[in-house]
């Protein structure tokens, strides 16, 4: 019995940021192997597993529209929050003089299949077998669960996940017939090793026909 499935992710908006830009939020052409595993996990979580992208099929074509908004520059840490907490005093942010106007360049319209399946961890206990947590997310899917709203990178952005059951007719992606698109080098995702000092790795995104093999580059993902 396998243990991978097949979900359809859609929404109006996405935007999936490229660390490069510093000053303005600019996506990616297509959707992060991080970002789609961020969605599964949205869905169904548990220490016991770790959810593995195998490929991305991009459906829609690729557009990117635009919009701009007055954002606030900083924010209340934690530690000037809790210090006035203990002292009974007021604290507040002025939002008026640290206003800032910001563009987006996000992508409109955007519907992916995301193929993918997981992975047991070193957490898992003796109740932990695959079959049961593949089953749990078979359900949640079907009945449209989720822990938090699964989004398109941001928070603004929600995602609609939909199951693709075996014998259920796959969407056809614009990109069908279109060959090899080259999508330069791509975030895949951060590496945990150190907790306190996370490492991006990327690879070199290639779109073949609309499909991105994820599972290949797992091996060839950089620092």
């Amino acid at each position: 019995m396998g243990y991978g499935i097949t979900v359809l992710v859609e929404g109006p908006r996405a935007c999936f940021t490229r660390p490069e830009m510093k000053a303005e939020r600019v996506s990616y052409d297509v959707i992060t192997p991080s970002a789609a595993r961020g969605i599964l996990e949205a869905v169904y979580w548990k220490p016991a597993i770790r959810w593995r992208i195998d490929s991305i099929e991009v459906l829609n074509r690729i557009r990117f529209d635009t919009f701009r908004r007055n954002e606030v520059e900083g924010k209340l840490s934690y530690r000037a929050v809790k210090d006035a907490f203990d002292k009974g005093a007021s604290i507040a942010l002025d939002s008026t003089s640290q206003r800032q106007q910001r563009a987006t360049l996000y992508l409109r319209d955007v519907a992916y299949v995301i193929r993918a399946h997981f992975e047991m961890s070193s957490d898992a206990g003796p109740e932990d077998t695959p079959k049961k947590h593949y089953n749990i997310a078979l359900r949640r899917l079907r009945k449209g669960q989720h822990f938090c709203q699964p989004v398109l990178g941001c928070r603004e952005f929600p995602a609609k996940v939909s199951l693709i059951e075996d014998g259920d007719e796959l969407p056809a992606s614009w990109y069908a017939n279109e060959g090899e698109r080259d999508l330069g080098y791509m975030l895949y995702d951060l590496d945990f090793s150190d907790p306190d000092s996370p490492r991006p790795l990327f690879f070199h995104a290639v779109m073949r026909d609309g499909i991105i093999d994820v599972a290949a580059a797992r091996s060839e993902a950089i620092a």
